[in-house]
């Protein structure tokens, strides 16, 4: 489970990726991440985070793909807490440029 400290740590200017082995199933609600891999089931609960996950392999930062899904500088701080969770299950992971 992640922590506030975790989120804190999250890297909102690096580049991440949604790890190969996660496959995405778009939902009414957002959308569920299965990762093949560590047999984790992960629920995105709003389209606007399904947006920004989808983003972050084609931004050269999480910021940048949260800014592309619409998400206020406001919201950031609830964002990068989802993100740092995604992180700490495996779902996403940083992308080498």
């Amino acid at each position: 489970m992640s922590t506030d400290r975790d989120a804190a740590a999250f890297d909102l200017d690096g580049a991440w990726e949604l790890d190969s082995r996660v496959s995405i199933r778009p939902e009414r609600f957002g959308a569920l991440l299965y990762h093949f891999g560590t047999r984790r089931l992960s629920f995105l609960k709003s389209r606007t985070m399904l947006a920004a996950v989808q983003a972050l392999t084609d931004h050269p930062s999480a910021r940048a793909a949260c800014a592309r899904a619409g998400v206020a500088q406001a919201e950031l701080p609830r964002y990068r807490a989802a993100l740092a969770a995604l992180a700490a299950s495996d779902m996403i992971h940083p992308r080498s440029v």
